[in-house]
């Protein structure tokens, strides 16, 4: 019987991770959130993830048609379902949880 501690070894080892992350220009905690994410998908992800940035600053209608009210927002998109998380994410630890990833 796989539990999640199964599922989350299972995901961490052999899924391809689809990210969305929303920021708002070049605004400090956008940047940071993108070197962040780009940092945790090299350590943890290498060469199995893909990342689509949204600058709202540019898009502004992909806030309200994706209904993100902050920035940065993360939407992990694949696989399973739909995580969004805020702020920079600049905690790993607390990021790789809410993804479902164990730490390496």
């Amino acid at each position: 019987m796989n539990g999640p501690k199964d599922t989350m070894q299972r995901l961490s080892s052999s899924e391809t991770y689809g990210f969305r992350l929303y920021v708002t220009g070049n605004a400090p905690n956008s940047v940071r959130a993108i070197a962040n994410l780009a940092d945790l998908c090299d350590r943890h992800l290498a060469g199995r993830h893909r990342i689509e940035i949204v600058d709202l600053l540019r898009q502004p209608q992909r806030a309200l048609a994706d209904n993100v009210i902050i920035t940065p927002t993360l939407v992990k998109c694949h696989p399973g379902e739909e995580v969004r998380i805020l702020g920079s994410l600049s905690d790993h630890a607390v990021i790789l949880t809410s993804l479902g990833l164990k730490q390496s």
